[in-house]
């Protein structure tokens, strides 16, 4: 059953109740019959969920897919206006939609729920476009009933308020979960698979049918793209999909098996899509696209996943990326545990065929410093460690249903026109460091790991500003002769080339990572230092912030994920200097995704390893030595209990070349072998990685 089956069939059950709250809504629009103090706010929520109506009867209708140009962007601007960044009489300084101008509206005892809820109802413009009148009506039932409570002329009881809001998102969890559930694994919802695969990329008006925000970045990708040859996209496509068939083959998992891929995307890369559905298609695999999250039930505001667009305000996602505090408890998370583990055991069939993502990211916007609002909402310790325990508990879950040594995944990333005036001739670079000779720097990679292998632990030191100073210890070999400790990275799963790397050993990995300025998961840090003790995060401070503590709350929130601790999962060496250089050249090094960012230099990841859920699955470099190196001592623990094995998060952190003093493997015997000295790679073989370095400046 296709997803306009479904919403035909649950959209006419629920066509009275949508018209008997319409009404009631267009009453509150007009005249709100509430308290003086919040009548602004239900005026102009009510307008706003009147115009996600119109949205809905112009798609019943047909008319939503057939407009100009200037229509199409005269809705986009009403849609977003209240979210657009500046000091204009509609945007975020004075929307209800900022938490900070909430409370300060409406008050502490109500703005913030106030808020929360109008940011809620946003999600009515994807249920719009995608002609879900039911979810509508969900909604909007919710918002009259909050309503209804103002109206009371004696007085609101915030409580009541509270837990009207709380029991929606408890009974409601039951649905949303499901359909989330669904919506990635099942290539019969087609709502985004029928825009890649039947519009006419040549007219613009494409980019409107998704029902996201289009900017400039949407715009002039797809008319970049326009201006390739066919043969072009047709290369990049064959990139990007290529690499995911070569993942299943170097992992020796069976790609016949399974039968669909999700693509993660952009908005306005559909040529390099549709090109790309075509190649999956011949590998057997059917198209899976779904919409970013757009409730808080869905952990909006924590990167962005599926089919997206740019942000309209980076600030507004960031205020709002802790809303599910507003109805988080214990049964909250028990129950929705309960309902994924029904959701996945409805969908077994579907979920076991399932391949893994194609991810396609972008970069270019400016590194985000978020402003912190005691305002917005903040989970409780309680509320962070169930936070833990559900990540946990349904990472095992979804597990269970994809298994992990079954499946595989690929990325890569372009970048987009936000990136500044040299974006097409980066776009270029970037394609070329995308299809790099990997038989050449397999081999030069293979030079390092010969090193690397002899070695007890590595020692890391930074350079000027950069005072790192790590011991990473290194598995020892049994059987040097058949096995190794890192894997030679090429580009397969992880687009571009350019890595070696490892499980650390836990025990032994001590001392201070630091970097003077980076970009993790979309914020940006500045002199961040993580210390470690036996390979885990004993404390960690940034100057982001004035105050220490914030600082803290900082990265707890956005590195460790709200885990006391983690493991360090990764160390790796980036063998790709000639991305560096290109970051260098056009003074992008900020602005650079981890995915090429992490070829640039050493980095260490925090979290689980790479082989996480799949260690037990063999793996073996191009020379044929397996490598053994696949857990640590924390992901052992699976054995006895998966809760206090997997964290699932795995955050990169790299230290540029031009902070890097050295990288030393010390041997069992107390000797020692430079493999970088002063910034440079002094292995025999791999001098030639030195060239983009040293052609800086010229």
């Amino acid at each position: 059953m296709s997803d306009r089956e479904i919403y035909e069939t649950e959209n006419a059950l629920a066509k009275e109740r949508y018209a008997l709250v319409c009404e009631r809504i267009r009453e509150a629009a007009k005249q709100p019959e509430t308290q003086e103090a919040f009548a602004d706010y239900f005026k102009k929520t009510a307008a706003f969920i009147l115009l996600t109506t119109e949205v809905l009867q112009m798609q019943q209708e047909g008319t939503l897919w057939h407009r100009s140009l200037a229509e199409c962007e005269q809705l986009n601007e009403r849609l977003y206006a209240d979210l657009s960044p500046g000091k204009k009489d509609v945007c975020y300084e004075n929307s209800y939609a900022n938490p900070a101008y909430a409370v300060g509206r409406l008050g502490s005892e109500y703005g913030g729920m106030l808020c929360f809820l109008y940011t809620e109802c946003r999600a009515l413009i994807a249920y719009a476009f995608e002609g879900r009148l039911a979810d509508m009506t969900v909604l909007l039932e919710l918002f009259v009933e909050i309503y209804t409570c103002f109206c009371d002329q004696s007085g609101t009881d915030a409580e009541e308020i509270r837990q009207i809001l709380y029991w929606h998102f408890h009974d409601y969890s039951e649905i949303l979960v499901a359909q989330s559930v669904r919506n990635g694994i099942d290539p019969q919802l087609d709502f985004f698979t029928r825009i890649v695969r039947e519009a006419d990329l040549d007219d613009l008006t494409y980019l409107y049918r998704y029902g996201e925000y289009i900017s400039e970045n949407e715009l002039k990708s797809a008319q970049y793209l326009a201006s390739l040859s066919d043969d072009q996209i047709q290369a990049m496509a064959d990139t990007f999909t290529e690499g995911y068939r070569i993942g299943f083959e170097v992992t020796n998992k069976d790609l016949s098996k399974k039968k669909t891929v999700s693509i993660h995307y952009q908005i306005g890369f559909e040529r390099v899509v549709r090109r790309a559905m075509d190649n999956f298609a011949k590998l057997g695999l059917q198209t899976v696209i779904f919409r970013d999250a757009v409730s808080s039930m869905e952990n909006r505001g924590h990167g962005k996943r599926g089919c997206y667009s740019t942000s309209a305000n980076r600030q507004f996602d960031y205020d709002h990326r802790n809303d599910s505090a507003y109805y988080l408890d214990k049964a909250f998370v028990e129950r929705r545990l309960e309902v994924l583990r029904d959701a996945y055991e409805t969908y077994k069939d579907l979920a076991a065929v399932f391949a893994g993502p194609a991810v396609q990211e972008v970069f270019g916007e400016e590194p985000f410093a978020p402003e912190n609002k005691k305002e917005a909402a903040h989970y409780d310790e309680k509320q962070q460690k169930l936070l833990v325990y559900y990540a946990n508990q349904a990472g095992q879950i979804t597990n269970r249903y994809i298994k992990g040594e079954e499946r595989s995944y690929t990325i890569i990333a372009y970048p987009l026109p936000a990136i500044g005036q040299d974006y097409q001739q980066i776009f270029a670079e970037t394609v070329k460091i995308n299809t790099l000779d990997y038989m050449h720097y397999r081999k030069m990679q293979q030079k390092l790991i010969d090193v690397l292998d002899k070695a007890q632990r590595v020692h890391i030191t930074g350079k000027g500003a950069n005072h790192t100073d790590l011991y990473v210890s290194v598995r020892r070999l049994a059987e040097p002769e058949k096995q190794t400790a890192f894997e030679n990275c090429v580009a397969d799963v992880n687009i571009p080339v350019g890595e070696v790397f490892t499980s650390p050993v836990l025990k032994g990995t001590c001392g201070v990572l630091h970097v003077t300025g980076v970009f993790l998961n979309e914020l940006f840090y500045k002199d961040l230092e993580l210390f470690f003790t036996d390979g885990m995060i004993t404390d960690y401070r940034c100057a982001n912030f004035k105050d220490p503590e914030e600082n803290r709350r900082y990265i707890r929130e956005n590195v460790l994920m709200q885990h006391e601790t983690l493991p360090m999962g990764e160390f790796a060496i980036g063998t790709n200097t000639t991305a560096y250089r290109m970051a260098r050249d056009y003074q992008i090094a900020e602005k650079l995704p981890i995915l090429i960012a992490e070829k640039t230099g050493p980095h260490f990841a925090v979290g689980d390893t790479c082989y996480s859920h799949a260690e037990d699955t063999k793996v073996y470099n191009p020379d044929g030595k397996e490598i053994v190196a696949r857990d640590n001592e924390v992901s052992m623990l699976r054995r006895e209990d998966a809760a206090k094995a997997y964290f699932n998060c795995h955050t990169d952190i790299t230290i540029p070349y031009d902070e890097l003093d050295q990288i030393t493997a010390v041997l069992p015997d107390g000797g020692f072998i430079d493999v970088i000295r002063d910034g440079r790679f002094v292995v025999e073989g791999t001098q030639e990685l030195n060239v983009p370095l040293d052609a800086l400046g010229r």
